[in-house]
Formats: structure tokens, sequence, C-alpha cells
């Protein structure tokens, strides 16, 4: 299985995490030239834009440690380029999920 198909898979898992919690998809892997955001969805009249990451193990950390400084910049940016492309004037939140495993997913945290 190649790393697109496993990353495939985790925000496949992800996703139906989500919409079993009450989330409604708004939009899966939204690119720019820019930037792209791995899932947006929303509950509660909020707009979350998600990163995934996934770790085989956390032997080396949650995949949640993995998101630095230059990865939310591209996250703000994205966001604020959705927020504008959607004409989109309510509540936004950035938040991301790591999978561990055979796509076990974790809790989702605001970021």
């Amino acid at each position: 299985m190649s790393t697109t198909d496993i990353g495939n898979a985790a925000e496949t898992a992800v996703v139906k995490e989500l919409i079993r919690q009450g989330f409604k998809v708004l939009d899966r892997n939204w690119k720019t030239k820019l930037c792209e955001v791995d899932i947006i969805v929303e509950k509660d009249a909020v707009v979350w834009f998600i990163e995934v990451k996934y770790r085989h193990t956390e032997r080396f950390g949650s995949g949640l440690e993995y998101i630095g400084p230059s990865k939310l910049r591209h996250m703000r940016i994205a966001a604020n380029l959705w927020v504008d492309t959607h004409d989109y004037a309510g509540e936004y939140t950035l938040g991301a999920i790591s999978v561990t495993g055979q796509n076990i997913v974790n809790e989702l945290v605001e970021i």
C-alpha cells in the first residue's frame, strides 16, 4: 500500500468518525496553489478545518506533534482562503486528528 493510499484510508476513517459524531462534511482535500485542507466539516454552526496525521505507531510521538509553525501558518492561510472563496461569515476554527495503527482515530483537537 502506498503512502497516498494509507493517507486516504486514514482520512476516510476520520470522515466516518466525524459523521458518526454529528459533523457535516463540507469538503475533502480542498486545494489551492498555496495550500490544502484535508477535511472541512461543520457542527453547531462552526466550520472546522482539519489536518489528519497518520502514524503507524506513536513510538516516536503522536501525529499531532508533527504539526509545526509552518503547517499552522498554511492551515490559517487555507482557512482564510476557503472562507473568502465561499463568502462564509460564521465562526470557524482549526483542528487536527491523529490516526494510528489500523486507522484508529483519536480525538479531535482544536489547534
